[in-house]
């Protein structure tokens, strides 16, 4: 069995078991481990190392919460990880602290089975594992209390854990550990989980709507490397034996969001000074060994990009903790004031670094306003999207926005809604097998430029920072991070416009086919008419220019039209405002385009 399809084959399976699920041929020590190679013989033997993976629940994330789960309020969690290069391994201890919303007879947390668990602690006392104790079935683990509590009732949890975690086969995508090295040899490690969640190394509850208020993080790492993390820097502790810890503190992260940056790492750092009067430390860790040149163009590029997110979206949300950016041995990851970068300084000709400009996109769509379910997750990648075109239109001119909209437009799918109205994990909707994919991306960004067309620059941006923050005058002190739906957004685009624009939100988002405008023109006159997914009306107005001149068709009811003399050139929608079909561009992907 291939290990491909041994990871396919454990990832569906109930329970690790692993059998035959072994491999022959090893190609990465990452997906593997190490294989034992006999000395040769008239008939050479291999031993194998069986693939190590977690229990398809440990894979998912954002399950539905047990009733213990949905009793508590997560305060606070105080992890110490020791993380050991040489054994792709960490030792860690983990300090939970939950207050009671309900009567509470256990705790439960999620925590990969991959990890060894050494002891449980609730309130100072020793809980044993096994009938009775703490049980860990597939992942999910049950700490029952020597008392219940009631409503109000606090209760603290010690869990001391160890092993090695689990292997990142394709960071980000399909996460874990990193266990690179950089040219010289120096260990270079990062984690990027947000496909699987926190519970590969920390035991959390594995769900968007159970954000820690504060986590401390104390990150014990060789003294030769650095351990950049999220938040507040709280200082290191030189042990004096080779050993050095490094203490972060932060507010309210998405669980996901806490990662682990490991490496022989610089750090570049300015005051940025916000136009709401406050100033924020900006900081980007590198790799000893980078050019110069790069990172300082690289560097000088936090403060530009701040200030369009200041403008356009409201104040960056964490100016009290820092902006944040690391180099990592992976693509990327919005990790909340601690963002992955791994795009190697790369130039495309836009005048931008595009990665770093969309994961800090995330601070605010995902970081600041999260998501209440994956069915919404457009909110994050669509609306964190939707900032490229803008910033380089902010930079370059109405050209270059134009540009990256086609881009976006050339790449849509089509295949499954956007959203669906019902709770869905995030596979459902990031695997283009089964859900929208990187029409999140595209298609979301679309939706929203439609959107901004429709309804006038101040409705939609007003719409937009009240959706991030919860208020229209968002000021550094006056809002905390939120939860959001696509429903509340629609409320207050209509809110904002004056219009109800369920029509558009359920013509763009909850149908897979984009609306069709229809065209027939006989007799001097030009009719149209809006086709869409489920047959609705869909009143979207359309712009049409005769000979040079331009006039607004209202198509009220979905239909509208428009008299046009013999001969003239009809353009419809000249400046691309709508996002509709448009079938040269079906038939280019059918004949193969990408």
């Amino acid at each position: 069995m291939s290990i491909k399809a041994c990871r396919a084959a454990l990832m569906g399976a109930s329970l690790l078991t692993l059998g035959a699920c072994v491999s022959i041929t090893v190609t990465r020590e990452v997906e593997t481990g190490p294989v034992a190679v006999q000395p040769a013989t008239a008939e050479p033997a291999v031993i194998v190392t069986p693939v190590r993976e977690s229990t398809a629940f440990t894979l998912g994330t954002d399950q539905p919460r047990t009733p213990e789960q949905l009793a508590v309020v997560f305060d606070k969690a105080d992890l110490s990880i020791r993380v050991m290069p040489e054994t792709k391994t960490i030792d860690a201890v983990a300090v939970l602290d939950f207050t009671a919303t309900a009567p509470l007879a256990a705790v439960v947390v999620e925590l990969d089975t991959l990890l060894a668990v050494s002891s449980v602690r609730v309130d100072g006392r020793e809980i044993p594992a096994g009938e009775g104790g703490w049980s860990n079935p597939e992942g999910r683990m049950t700490i029952p209390l020597a008392e219940p509590l009631t409503a109000g009732g606090t209760v603290s949890v010690r869990i001391a854990y160890a092993g090695a975690p689990r292997v990142a086969p394709r960071a980000p995508w399909d996460g874990g550990f990193v266990w690179a090295t950089t040219a010289d040899g120096s260990p270079w490690i990062a984690t990027a989980v947000q496909p699987e969640g926190c519970d590969i190394f920390w035991p959390c509850i594995d769900h968007p709507l159970a954000e820690p208020q504060r986590v401390d993080m104390h990150i014990t790492v060789p003294s030769n490397l650095a351990a950049p993390s999220n938040g507040r820097f709280m200082g290191t502790v030189d042990h004096g034996d080779g050993w050095t810890t490094w203490n972060w503190s932060a507010a309210n992260p998405n669980t996901y969001a806490i990662a682990l940056n490991i490496g022989p790492y610089d750090e570049v750092r300015a005051d940025y000074q916000s136009r709401f009067g406050n100033v924020i430390p900006m900081s980007y860790w590198h790799l000893r060994s980078d050019d110069p040149a790069k990172v300082a163009a690289l560097f000088a590029q936090f403060a530009p990009m701040m200030d369009f997110y200041e403008a356009t979206v409201g104040p960056y949300p964490f100016g009290d903790e820092k902006m944040g950016v690391v180099e990592t041995p992976h693509l990327g990851m919005e990790h909340q004031t601690i963002n992955a970068y791994g795009n190697a300084y790369r130039l495309d000709g836009k005048g931008y670094d595009w990665l770093l400009h969309h994961e800090l996109a995330h601070e605010w769509f995902g970081n600041q306003i999260t998501n209440r379910n994956a069915d919404d997750m457009w909110l994050h990648e669509g609306l964190g999207s939707y900032m490229q075109p803008l910033y380089l239109r902010w930079l370059n001119g109405e050209r270059y926005m134009q540009a990256e909209l086609q881009e976006q437009r050339r790449d849509l799918i089509n295949r499954f809604p956007v959203v669906t109205g019902t709770d869905r994990a995030e596979d459902d909707v990031y695997k283009s097998e089964v859900g929208p994919g990187l029409d999140l991306y595209n298609k979301g960004s679309l939706i929203a430029h439609s959107l901004r067309m429709l309804i006038g620059d101040e409705a939609f941006f007003r719409s937009m920072t009240r959706l991030v923050y919860g208020t229209a005058d968002p000021r550094p002190g006056n809002f905390t991070t939120r939860y959001g739906t696509t429903d509340e957004f629609l409320a207050l685009a209509s809110e904002e416009s004056g219009q109800d624009l369920t029509w558009f939100f359920r013509g763009y988002l909850y149908q897979a086919a984009l609306p069709d405008l229809r065209q027939t023109r006989e007799g001097g006159q030009l009719s149209l008419e809006w086709v869409t997914g489920d047959g609705g009306v869909f009143p979207m107005p359309v712009e049409v220019e005769i000979d040079g001149r331009r006039q607004t068709v209202a198509m009220s009811g979905g239909r509208g039209r428009i008299a046009v003399p013999a001969g003239a050139h009809v353009l419809i929608d000249p400046d691309n405002k709508v996002l509709r079909r448009d079938g040269f561009i079906e038939a280019w992907r059918a004949a193969g385009g990408r």
